[in-house]
């Protein structure tokens, strides 16, 4: 096989990272091999390593289109957070692969330009909506507050993918995370409300 077969310039990358988004949405992120990637892909065993380099050179390409794509659904949900901790659920439940390796920083060059950028354009969109809580007789403390909001929220999420939550939370993540959540928000619970777009 040749690497260019069935590919335009500058699609083999994307097909890589999506060959290799199957793979762990199959097998998990531990069985990940740049071999089967590359017979997913349907290309030369060595394009994975022209692109990537190594395993750690694919998963920190996977873990910066995870943030990039978590930044985007969090601003989505403008300045609302009960909608940005429903939308951090909803992204962890649709892309499970990448949630399996975006924070697993011992799997990935944690220290790639291009991940600390996309790093910090999620976390600075959910600061940004922490930002815009009242407060009240306390001091705002946004770092903490986004610290408290995002551990909340990847905790839910976290348990739903594991499936550890109770049978009693249903079967639909977005109703089930904006219910636990508006109780720490202090909101009422309307079940599944579509997201700014959406």
């Amino acid at each position: 096989m040749t690497e260019t077969r069935g590919y335009h310039h500058g699609d083999l990358r994307r097909a890589l990272l999506a060959a290799a988004l199957d793979a762990i949405e199959e097998d998990g992120q531990a069985t990940l091999s740049l071999r089967d990637l590359a017979r997913r892909a349907g290309v030369s065993h060595a394009a994975p390593a022209h692109h990537f380099g190594d395993k750690a050179g694919l998963r920190t390409a996977l873990a910066t289109q995870g943030f990039d794509l978590l930044a985007q659904e969090l601003a989505a949900a403008g300045d609302d957070l009960l909608a940005a901790g429903v939308a951090y659920v909803d992204f962890a439940v649709r892309h499970r692969a990448h949630f399996e390796v975006m924070f697993r920083p011992e799997l990935y060059r944690a220290d790639d330009p291009e991940l600390i950028a996309a790093r910090e354009r999620a976390g600075a969109a959910l600061r940004s909506q922490v930002a815009t809580l009242p407060s009240g007789d306390t001091p705002a403390d946004t770092d903490r507050d986004a610290l408290a909001a995002w551990s909340i929220a990847h905790g839910f999420a976290t348990l739903w993918l594991a499936g550890a939550l109770p049978d009693r939370v249903g079967d639909n993540p977005r109703d089930a995370a904006r219910e636990v959540l508006s109780r720490l928000a202090r909101e009422p619970f309307q079940p599944d409300q579509p997201i700014a777009g959406k």
